[in-house]
């Protein structure tokens, strides 16, 4: 009761923060007059004016007043928008690294310009990230005009540019990009050999748009290139030799959950055989150093346990075709993952196909924390406000709106069953049809999408083919004739330009709009239509000029005409059925469940009520719902039966809504642990990530790396002279013969080692000294012989390759290990501090073998050419790459080829996602048109394998097909 006394008469914190604003905004509105009396050229000299402030000492809060209100007058005159007052408080958040929280058609895109024009002035760069492709092209034009206007350069960062043009993006002042192509192009960067040949220029100042979006639900799954991997076939083969000798005693099966483990006697049984057959060389199974040998156990294990052939896959012309366990269809061209597929290989006796193995992984949160300074914006944030400070240090800042919200939110209809939901729904659909109100239906899935579409079909309904760009004629004319179409169209995949262009049109009279909870953000839906959306679509080849200009008013008066028919589709009270108020028209949402977040609900509420327009929203619910079964709907569905609610009723009341939101509550705490939980994991690895990336961009940039060969030299020296010549030990019990051969395999150095150790009072370290000299003259020799030249980009070029190779090799073991240190829990130790402790000594490991691979690369290697002859000096090219990042709402990859081709590392045409879907092991195989069983897994986006052009979820992929 006193905090929410406090909060009345003091205000709350946000109230207090945006309050802070306000002078700065009055100073702002104060040189309005004297800035909007320049002429064009006076205004875009105000950029090097500012530009020479900062390099004469003055900071960007020193000079954001002007720069704010410079900003604003050219987006008036180039855009014909003026920031309004808390547009400019928005974008002071952001330029403080805060979280602008704006509602829905608050103008988010416009508020941005402001701190990305002040941030860009200092020339270090910075990065508005996206959520696709279509909104960064679209933003980078439509706020570019704003920047150049100004004097600034904008580049583009989308899918199938080549290395040379994504520089040039990077090079810009300010560059626009989705946070896929951002962070790809960072873990690329780190993979090349030049830093001529780096896209990226460094990590500044970025704004995240749909910030909730990409730093959390995109969030849950990291960024990975992976590669081809050296051949394993014979291990996987070794491994499978073992199985056959197990029994039922050696291993727990559940076949329910579809699990399998060793127990303990099988273990040390599997232990016994391994080393019987030299596959474990040295220490226990379950060592550091042997994980990735648990790895391959594991997976034979689970071959030859839970996969049987013929049922689960067949064997086909030399290949295991995996088989749909629904359809009962070959799956041509899939593969199970992680060397599952490798293992059933080996268990057939088939040709063993070669894995993909990660070259370079990272999640968002560890990219994002890269910046100098990060800033967002989005609709819904301060639900996940926790989340954000302390992963990100991000504070969230709600922006008051610019005029009253007038959207009307209802209480939601409980039922007890789903099918008694969903006739609610199509019941309601139909009511707001008839009176030609717009209606956005969102659902929590695709397949949920989908389901309610064949219900509106069965009900009457005809879907809108949106890949025909006329889709939406009908529905004008109905609107303009006063008709009822009966047409819906279903948005339920990733963000494309036609998806867009539906959504913005989505508030026509009488529209009926499905979408799931992430299809079409970064789109306003505005009342009666879309004007902008218009002339682009229906005007895109007929010039400037007078017949333009009238086609243009037609279309304004048009949408006017349909605006009011919306605001007055509102529905009058009945007092029959308990309301007592007329409720709103303008856009009607309809929720098919709660989500488990509330910030994906208040997501879907707010594209109704943009900019003080009315409307309405409603969530219906069952007692089937994912979240109300996990919170005990089976009592309440006993309590609802002894009350009497009867079929097709539904229970209404605040309480209801208060428990959900206590519900979501919950939800929400557990999946923030989660995420805080594998972020703990990825710290192990970011931190090694970042030592190998600093390490090696330092190696690329010096001229010559010979004092670090040289330093590793000596510690492989002094790692040779310890193993053998152990320290407080006497001369009887050192190792002359280890010796003499490890010189020679590591050091190429043939070494009289046997008469050293009889030598009377000779210690270890004058060994290790005449061992040192040895070495270091045979080496110089080496580089003259070779030349000085040459052996400087030698030395490069074998140093970054083989911490690239033993990197790549580090992230698998890492993998297997995070796989397998779970079960340490069983013995009362702590997973976490069992993998870090690991990590550090698989670390180690790795320093220690890049010694001496690289001094015994560099012992042995022969330049072949002739004296008179330049050696060839081209920069090593990076291998075949894909890009993979699952898609958190409908858990498929996104696999793009990542380039590799070529000596200049860049992709060439084929970069970007330019076609079918690659699964995690093999592209997909030749697929016959005719011959459905041959498609295997299509993605949802491919363009269908029929031929037909359309997409796969247009064609056969669809509700109807």
């Amino acid at each position: 009761m006193l905090g929410s006394l406090a909060k009345k008469i003091f205000g709350s914190s946000n109230d207090r923060r945006v309050k802070g604003y306000r002078p700065r905004v009055a100073q702002i509105n104060a040189l309005e007059p004297e800035i909007a009396a320049l002429s064009d050229e006076a205004l875009r000299a105000r950029t090097e004016m500012l530009k020479a402030e900062l390099a004469a000492g003055k900071s960007l809060d020193d000079i954001l007043v002007p720069a704010f209100a410079t900003v604003r007058e050219a987006a008036k005159r180039v855009l014909g928008q003026r920031h309004f007052d808390v547009q400019l408080i928005g974008g002071m958040v952001m330029h403080d690294g805060g979280i602008s929280e704006m509602k829905t058609g608050e103008g988010k895109t416009l508020v941005a310009t402001a701190p990305v024009y002040l941030n860009a002035l200092d020339g270090k760069g910075v990065h508005v990230v996206t959520v696709n492709d279509y909104l960064a092209s679209r933003d980078a034009e439509w706020m570019g005009r704003v920047y150049r206007f100004l004097g600034l350069s904008v580049g583009t960062i989308v899918h199938g540019l080549d290395d040379e043009q994504r520089k040039a993006a990077y090079t810009c002042d300010i560059t626009y990009g989705t946070n896929n192509e951002f962070g790809f192009d960072y873990l690329r960067d780190n993979m090349k050999y030049e830093m001529s040949q780096l896209s990226q220029r460094g990590h500044n100042y970025a704004i995240v748009d749909e910030v909730d979006s990409i730093l959390i639900d995109e969030a849950r799954t990291p960024l990975i290139i992976s590669g081809p991997v050296d051949d394993r076939s014979e291990l996987y083969v070794a491994v499978d030799g073992v199985m056959p000798l197990l029994d039922p005693s050696h291993y727990d099966l559940d076949e329910k959950q579809r699990t399998v483990s060793l127990t303990e006697e099988g273990n040390e049984f599997v232990e016994d055989a391994m080393r019987a057959a030299g596959i474990l060389k040295e220490g226990d199974l379950y060592d550091a150093h042997n994980v990735t040998l648990v790895h391959h156990v594991t997976q034979a294990l689970r071959a030859h346990t839970l996969f049987t052939r013929d049922k689960d896959y067949i064997v086909k012309n030399d290949e295991v075709v995996i088989i749909d366990e629904f359809t009962g269809r070959m799956m041509q061209g899939r593969r199970y993952s992680e060397g599952l597929h490798q293992a059933l290989e080996a268990k057939e006796r088939v040709t063993i196909q070669p894995e993909n193995q990660t070259l370079a992984s990272i999640t968002f949160q560890n990219y994002f924390r890269l910046y100098k300074k990060l800033a967002g914006m989005t609709g819904t944030a301060s639900t996940e406000a926790d989340e954000f400070a302390e992963i990100y240090k991000l504070d969230v800042v709600d922006i008051p709106t610019n005029k009253e919200i007038e959207r009307v939110d209802e209480d939601d209809e409980v039922y007890r069953s789903v099918e008694e939901k969903y006739q609610a729904i199509i019941k309601e659909i139909g009511k707001a049809h008839e009176r030609h109100q717009p209606v956005l239906v969102g659902t929590g899935s695709i397949e949920k999408s989908e389901y309610l579409a064949e219900m509106l079909v069965k009900a009457g309904y005809t879907p809108l083919d949106y890949s025909d760009p006329n889709a939406l004629t009908d529905v004008y004319k109905a609107a303009r004739e006063g008709r009822v179409t009966k047409r819906f169209a279903v948005l339920n995949a990733r963000f494309h330009e036609q998806e867009a262009y539906i959504v913005a049109e989505a508030g026509v009279p009488g529209a009926i709009t499905i979408a799931t909870n992430m299809a079409g953000r970064g789109t306003d839906i505005k009342l009666g239509g879309n004007v902008e959306m218009r002339v682009e679509k229906e005007l895109a080849g007929v010039p400037e000029g007078p017949e333009r200009d009238v086609a243009i008013e037609a279309i304004k008066a048009e949408i006017a005409e349909n605006r009011a028919k919306v605001l007055a589709s509102g529905e009058p009270a009945d007092p029959e059925a308990g309301r007592k108020k007329d409720l709103p028209g303008g856009l009607y949402i309809i929720g098919t469940e709660r989500h488990e977040s509330r910030r994906i609900d208040n997501q879907l509420r707010g594209r109704s009520g943009r900019q003080g327009d009315p409307g309405r929203s409603k969530f219906y619910l069952s007692l089937k719902d994912d979240l109300m079964r996990i919170f005990g709907s089976d009592r309440m569905d006993g309590m609802l039966q002894k009350l009497g609610l009867e079929q097709g009723e539904a229970i209404i009341h605040p309480w209801i809504n208060r428990a959900i939101e206590k519900a979501q509550q919950k939800v929400e705490a557990r999946n923030f642990d989660m995420r805080k939980n594998v972020l703990k994991y990825d710290n192990v690895m970011n931190d090694q990530r970042k030592v190998v990336f600093e390490q090696r961009r330092e190696f690329m940039g010096q001229d010559s790396v010979r004092e670090t060969v040289d330093d590793m030299r000596e510690g492989v020296v002094d790692d040779i002279v310890t193993r053998h010549i152990p320290p407080d030990t006497y001369a009887e019990q050192w190792d002359a013969e280890g010796l003499r051969e490890s010189a020679k395999q590591i050091l190429n150095l043939d070494i009289p080692a046997e008469d050293w150790v009889k030598e009377e009072g000779i210690a270890d370290e004058e060994i290790r000294e005449r061992l040192m000299k040895l070495a270091e003259t045979a080496y110089q020799e080496r580089v003259e012989k070779n030349g000085a030249e040459v052996s400087a980009y030698i030395e490069k070029q074998v140093l970054l390759q083989s911490l690239d190779h033993l990197w790549r090799e580090h992230l698998v073991t890492l993998d297997h290990l995070r796989q397998v240190v779970g079960w340490r829990g069983i013995a009362q130790r702590d997973p976490l501090n069992e993998y870090k402790s690991e990590a550090f000594e698989l670390f180690n490991g790795l320093v220690a073998s890049l010694r001496e691979q690289v001094t015994g690369q560099l012992s042995r290697i022969e330049v072949m050419f002739q004296q008179d002859e330049a050696p060839p000096m081209e920069s090593p090219s990076l291998p075949p790459m894909f890009a993979q990042h699952l898609d958190p709402v409908t858990g498929e990859n996104e696999m793009a080829y990542a380039g590799g081709t070529g000596s200049d590392g860049g992709g060439g045409p084929a970069y970007g996602y330019a076609g079918q879907a690659l699964s995690a092991d093999a592209a997909v195989l030749e697929r016959d048109p005719t011959d459905e069983s041959t498609w295997g897994r299509v993605g949802r986006n491919e363009p269908c394998p029929c031929g037909s052009g359309k997409k796969y979820k247009h064609c056969h992929g669809s509700f109807q097909a």
